[in-house]
């Protein structure tokens, strides 16, 4: 079969699968996701027969680990450099950042510069997608700073968003990764596939969401973040900040604990019981998935396992998975898993998003809490049409 038959076969599942949870089919507007559809393609050639784009990634990603050694310079005064010792590791390095990251956020909104930005970026980018400005700049701002650290830009206007803008906006966090990782993506997988899924996810998003979550922007509020601080001094805000930056952290990791708790133990219980664990169940869940997105069927079984792995757990240990069993793939296949591997979508992803948001408003982080499962859903599907596309264009 070929790999446009594939593709073809991907893009009808995609869409097949998004309309089932869609609940206002008559705002969805196909021509924005021809459109869409017809860059991605485009891009996916561009970025994955070119090294054009991976220099500047690379270049992004280095400033990002300049950025966390700043941070990392405050977390060991305090912590005694536990975290050189590989210490509480997750916790150290990937989660107290958030602090200086919310500071920085903090000074960019009272100096004026990201109401400016989200304004640019967010009119460039809805011409294209159909999107709301603030939908459209959130997908470059998750990009960018993560699925944690993301939301504290909209903290002063969280309350005013509906339910489908709240779906929006944690499902774009859980459909893409922060520039922050992405140089340890790098030491797992292929360059240019983790460079490629950056662009990929973003649209597919796109794409997902105008399918699955559709609604009329002109009868949306039109938020703006105007200036939440006025009459507070510089180091009112910045304290204000910095704490609220610090409570993101420590909800998240609460959450996680759950979380990633629980799940252990479903796949002990499964273990038990069946003999197999709850992903290696999955795995044949997943595997007429792989197969439709171009992955050979003799290989699509150990695949969609690994693909499994990424859901109940996370892409980290997926890709340790991947690269035990790379040598056994085709490199179609790598290409293929890869990007769909460089994403958030998972379940433990629930409690980083609901956290994340609880720690700046307790009935939004409620909210998004209720619908945690069709997120899990929506973020799929965009790594599935993501890995589709990759296929449609490696030979």
């Amino acid at each position: 079969m070929s790999s446009f038959v594939h593709f073809a076969l991907a893009l009808m599942v995609v869409a097949i699968l998004a309309l089932l949870v869609c609940q206002d089919r008559k705002n969805i507007h196909i021509s924005y996701i021809i459109k869409l559809l017809i860059i991605e393609v485009l891009l996916a050639y561009f970025l994955l027969h070119s090294e054009a784009g991976l220099g500047f990634v690379k270049g992004c990603a280095a400033s990002f680990d300049k950025l966390l050694g700043f941070a990392g310079q405050g977390t060991d005064f305090v912590f005694g450099g536990m975290a050189e010792k590989n210490l509480a590791f997750f916790f150290l390095k990937v989660l107290c950042p958030i602090v200086l990251i919310s500071a920085l956020i903090g000074i960019m909104q009272y100096i004026k510069v990201l109401p400016f930005i989200i304004q640019i970026v967010g009119t460039v980018l809805s011409k294209v997608n159909g999107m709301g400005k603030l939908e459209s700049f959130n997908a470059v701002n998750s990009l960018i700073l993560g699925q944690s650290e993301n939301f504290i830009a909209y903290k002063d206007i969280l309350s005013k968003m509906s339910e489908k803008r709240m779906y929006t906006m944690a499902a774009t966090a859980m459909s893409t990764v922060s520039m922050s990782i992405v140089g340890a993506y790098m030491t797992m997988l292929d360059a240019k596939f983790v460079v490629a899924a950056l662009v990929l996810n973003m649209f597919s998003t796109f794409v997902v969401l105008s399918l699955v979550n559709p609604y009329d922007i002109s009868k949306e509020e039109d938020l703006h973040l105007g200036n939440p601080h006025q009459g507070q001094s510089f180091f009112e805000m910045l304290g204000e900040y910095i704490l609220t930056g610090f409570k993101v952290a420590i909800i998240v990791a609460a959450m996680l604990i759950g979380f990633i708790a629980l799940l252990s133990a479903l796949n002990g219980l499964f273990s038990a019981i069946f003999g197999l664990s709850f992903q290696h169940i999955l795995g044949y869940f997943f595997y007429p998935f792989a197969w439709i997105i171009g992955v050979p069927k003799h290989e699509a079984l150990q695949v969609g396992s690994i693909m499994a792995t990424k859901l109940v757990s996370n892409e980290f240990i997926a890709m340790m998975e991947l690269q035990k069993v790379s040598a056994e793939l085709s490199p179609r296949s790598t290409g293929i898993l890869s990007v769909f591997l460089v994403s958030f979508a998972n379940f433990s992803s629930i409690g980083v998003v609901a956290g994340t948001i609880k720690g700046l408003n307790e009935y939004q982080g409620n909210v998004v809490s209720r619908f945690g499962l069709k997120l899990v859903y929506g973020s799929t599907l965009v790594s599935i049409l993501s890995a589709a596309i990759a296929g449609l264009v490696l030979s």
